[in-house]
């Protein structure tokens, strides 16, 4: 099943690209490799270390409420790591999967070091779609009908989800917290890392501003792709094109990010007069800018992998070297995500 999920992201993901090209032709991806220049490479560098920090701090904080350690230069390294994975690697999210589970496995606590990445990257999708609801009411016409019912239903959703998992929290959490079911504990539990790690009054003020902080800095790497890309419409123009395209990269059907947000940006910037050609131009200049960001990642992989080397290499000298997982030992870090 898994496998076949895996495969239905990576057609999918195909699919969509395969229709632009058929479409828009093959221009609009050239034109956007041809455009990367050394300005918009470090702009990238210099916003995604912000914007990584930024991640960095908002996950340490959940974490450490959850009762896990985590340093911030810890977590900003693991970041990086995770976003050049995500990038390099098919879905997308193996990166988070591979930082929630080794964080698990140094804490001593795998289930909760997942609940903490997933409680960290579920905050951020809450301001970004909350971001995307304010789009649609405050300007309606930069948003296609189909858009605009989207957008409301996925934010209805999450307020009804919200509100049942409140209500269930305050039924069920202290009745099932001792429950001999594992289902009823682990239920129980989640809803409490849930109103610890977001949505109490030490923690939701920092973490949403973190959030907030974060998705300035993809809204503002977006802008540097548009201009990169030629497009000089004004900044109030392309900020809600690109809350709803950011919104769309969160779709599972993808390649290192690429298909949904090409076929998002060409459908806003075509109903926006901006030509739909130039919208996959701006989004395929954005992705090259985003794994250019990610790259310290790939440093952290390999220092982490050398080290990993020379320790496995190392001569007996009577001492037993710490156990280190596959996951922290170049290559099979890789290998071990994909299985």
């Amino acid at each position: 099943m898994k496998r076949a999920l895996a495969w239905l992201r990576i057609l999918g993901a195909i699919g969509i690209l395969a229709v632009l090209v058929w479409q828009l032709g093959s221009a609009a991806f050239l034109d956007g490799l041809g455009r990367i220049s050394a300005p918009g490479v470090l702009a990238a560098l210099a916003i995604g270390f912000a914007t990584t920090v930024f991640s960095a701090g908002r996950w340490q904080i959940v974490a450490t409420r959850l009762g896990l350690r985590l340093s911030l230069r810890t977590a900003v390294a693991d970041y990086y790591r995770a976003l050049f994975l995500n990038g390099v690697l098919p879905a997308g999210v193996l990166g988070d999967v591979h930082r929630a589970v080794q964080h698990g496995r140094d804490s001593g606590d795998v289930p909760r070091g997942v609940r903490a990445v997933v409680l960290e990257r579920t905050a951020g999708q809450l301001v970004l779609i909350a971001s995307a609801v304010g789009v649609v009411l405050l300007v309606p016409d930069a948003v296609p009908g189909a858009f605009r019912e989207v957008v409301t239903v996925t934010g209805v959703v999450v307020v009804l989800a919200a509100v049942a998992g409140i209500v269930a929290g305050r039924v069920f959490g202290g009745r099932w917290i001792h429950s001999e079911s594992k289902v009823r504990r682990g239920f129980a539990v989640t809803l409490a890392d849930l109103r610890l790690g977001l949505f109490t009054r030490e923690t939701w003020p920092s973490v949403g501003f973190l959030s907030a902080a974060t998705l300035a800095g993809h809204l503002a790497l977006f802008v540097v792709a548009a201009r990169v890309a030629g497009v000089d419409a004004p900044v109030g123009q392309l900020v809600p094109l690109m809350i709803l395209a950011l919104l769309a990269m969160g779709l599972p059907l993808n390649i290192g990010g690429f298909g949904p947000r090409e076929g998002v940006c060409a459908l806003l910037f075509g109903a926006a007069g901006l030509g739909a050609a130039q919208g996959v131009t701006v989004a395929v200049v954005y992705g090259v800018l985003t794994l250019v960001a990610s790259l310290p990642g790939a440093g952290v992989l390999l220092v982490r992998s050398v080290a990993g080397f020379r320790v496995t290499r190392a001569p007996h000298t009577g001492a037993v070297p710490a156990p280190r997982s596959a996951a922290d030992t170049g290559i099979e870090s890789e290998v071990g995500l994909k299985s």
